[in-house]
């Protein structure tokens, strides 16, 4: 069973689109999505510099736009068996499994960074990645400090998320057997900072024409598979305030059979750990258009 994974935000960087506007109607189609999520997606994945395409108001369409344009130029990706995102990545993901449409999820992708930014600039908050060290003492000491584990990423990786005081006690005196790395973000992501815009993408949500899904679709609430579109857009909208359940998603790609995952621009962050959690999964991240010949070997068996 080969998967396709669709990454989340913080895995952009400057200039990375440009090798993929070379192809046959690249262009076109990247200024179309720009139109639906109303961010001029050409120039941010071109042009502008990492502070600029940093901005979640950017940040969220320019991933989603990109992971789709890579996923529209994978040969054999009618023989992809299952999806999934991380965070903003599946609304990719529901794209590329037909429970939205790619005009739907770029709409939605681009009001839902709206909304986010405006959410996190009401209070000072941030996220750090926590690697190494024992989870449950992790987990516990952020709640000591009033932080929230917003991202369980598995293979040894949890994101705390709060305010920034509480970020910089735990930096200065971090669990044993951990490292606490900020990460370049407007806000405390996947916790209760995001329930404003949780409101404002349930109402634009509410009219969206959904399908179920054509492929096996997992989610980050609890990596369960979920076979209604309805159910899986009602997830995508609580998702916001949720945390994201990673680890949970790569135990059932484990369960499923997953015999290899391909991911989707801007790849690296997830193949990173799947190899960590997924031990002799065979993966290929799909990075630009070079990479799409391994792809497609994976994707045919020539690698599984």
């Amino acid at each position: 069973m080969i998967i396709a994974v669709f990454p989340g935000q913080g895995s952009q960087t400057p200039g990375f689109l440009t090798p993929w506007l070379a192809a046959d109607g690249a262009r076109a189609r990247l200024e179309e999505y720009s139109d639906w999520a109303g961010v001029d997606l050409v120039a941010a994945g071109t042009e502008w510099d990492a502070d600029r395409i940093r901005d979640t108001q950017v940040a969220q369409p320019l991933i989603v736009a990109a992971s789709l344009l890579s996923w529209n130029a994978v040969p054999q990706r009618e023989n992809v068996a299952g999806v999934a995102g991380h965070s903003v990545g599946e609304f990719a993901a529901a794209a590329a499994a037909g429970v939205l449409t790619e005009e739907d999820a770029l709409r939605l992708v681009g009001l839902r960074g709206r909304a986010m930014a405006e959410a996190a600039a009401a209070e000072q908050t941030g996220m750090s990645a926590v690697i190494g060290g024992d989870e449950a003492s992790v987990v516990a000491r952020l709640e000591e400090l009033g932080l929230t584990p917003a991202n369980y990423n598995g293979g040894g990786q949890l994101v705390a998320a709060g305010a920034l005081p509480a970020l910089a006690e735990l930096a200065a005196s971090p669990v044993a057997g951990t490292r606490v790395i900020p990460l370049q973000v407007a806000g405390a992501f996947h916790t209760r900072y995001m329930e404003p815009a949780v409101g404002a993408l349930r109402a634009a949500a509410a009219d969206v024409a959904v399908s179920d899904p054509a492929l096996t679709i997992w989610t980050n609430r609890d990596g369960s598979a979920v076979a209604s579109g309805a159910t899986y857009r009602d997830v995508l909208v609580a998702q916001v305030a949720s945390p994201v359940r990673w680890d949970l998603c790569m135990a059932s790609f484990a369960d499923a059979g997953v015999t290899g995952i391909v991911e989707l621009a801007p790849a690296g962050t997830l193949v990173g750990l799947a190899k960590r959690a997924l031990r002799g999964v065979p993966s290929v991240a799909v990075k630009s258009p070079d990479d799409l010949a391994a792809a497609a070997a994976l994707i045919s068996g020539e690698n599984s």
